[in-house]
């Protein structure tokens, strides 16, 4: 089974680990934000041309790991989900959950 993929002129296959921690990591993803977060994360991802394929949320970070392709930065890609995802999960994002 081929896993790479590919563009007009490349075959890749480009996987990054990444570890979010939220400030001071204060155990704060738990309740109904951690029912709610890997789908938020996987929207986000999909918007950057990125897939989630693994993650694991416990009450102080998330680690994921994230098919990127070339074109696009990794920093980009995480700056963006955390900037985002911060934005949905916030004070007075309730509505969003």
């Amino acid at each position: 089974m081929n896993t790479y993929q590919s563009l007009f002129h490349t075959s890749w296959e480009c996987k990054y680990h990444i570890v979010f921690i939220p400030k001071y990591r204060e155990k704060v993803l738990y309740g109904q934000l951690r029912k709610h977060l890997p789908q938020i994360l996987k929207d986000l991802a999909s918007r950057v041309d990125s897939e989630i394929l693994e993650g694991h949320i416990c009450k102080d970070h998330v680690h994921i790991l994230i098919s990127v392709p070339p074109k696009v930065s990794v920093a980009k890609v995480v700056g963006y989900l955390k900037g985002k995802s911060a934005i949905y999960i916030g004070p007075g994002s309730e509505r969003v959950l």
